[in-house]
């Protein structure tokens, strides 16, 4: 019994460590279909992007994180340790949506954008179909981006 609490405390306090250490990552604020703004917060090195969103526990209405890659790849997401429902939209070099998928929390089932992808971004579930927002839709304000590593 001793050791079940001992590994809960453990468990928990890991999670409160991960929330703590959450990065203060960069912002920027992006155009979406040439109606819609968001800000964004900016994961490009490799630790922001393996970090994402984990371990928090809400996101603002217009709020996203903005993954950015080296360069243009077939890309892919998953939900390990995220506590919220998200939709990631995959992006091309040229700011073009590619495809969007919607993600359950705390699943390993992988989001894979159907394109080489330069960018992805992460946005409160339904975010993108509540707007009608999807392939071929442009990003404004990507080149605002930190370069990625």
């Amino acid at each position: 019994m001793k050791k079940l609490i001992l590994l809960g405390v453990i468990f928990l306090a890991s999670i409160a460590l991960a929330e703590m250490e959450a990065p203060k990552l960069p912002k920027i604020t992006l155009g979406i279909g040439g109606v819609h703004k968001i800000v964004a917060e900016v994961a490009s090195v490799p630790s922001d992007r393996a970090q994402g969103l984990m371990f928090r526990k809400k996101m603002n209405d217009n709020e996203g994180m903005l993954f950015v890659y080296p360069q243009p790849h077939v890309t892919g997401m998953w939900m390990k340790n995220t506590l919220i429902s998200l939709s990631v939209a995959f992006i091309d070099e040229k700011g073009i949506i590619i495809n969007v998928e919607e993600m359950k929390p705390q699943t390993l089932d992988a989001h894979m954008a159907k394109g080489a992808a330069k960018y992805s971004l992460e946005m409160n579930t339904g975010w993108f179909k509540k707007r009608k927002l999807g392939p071929g839709t442009k990003i404004k304000g990507l080149e605002k981006a930190p370069e990625p590593q």
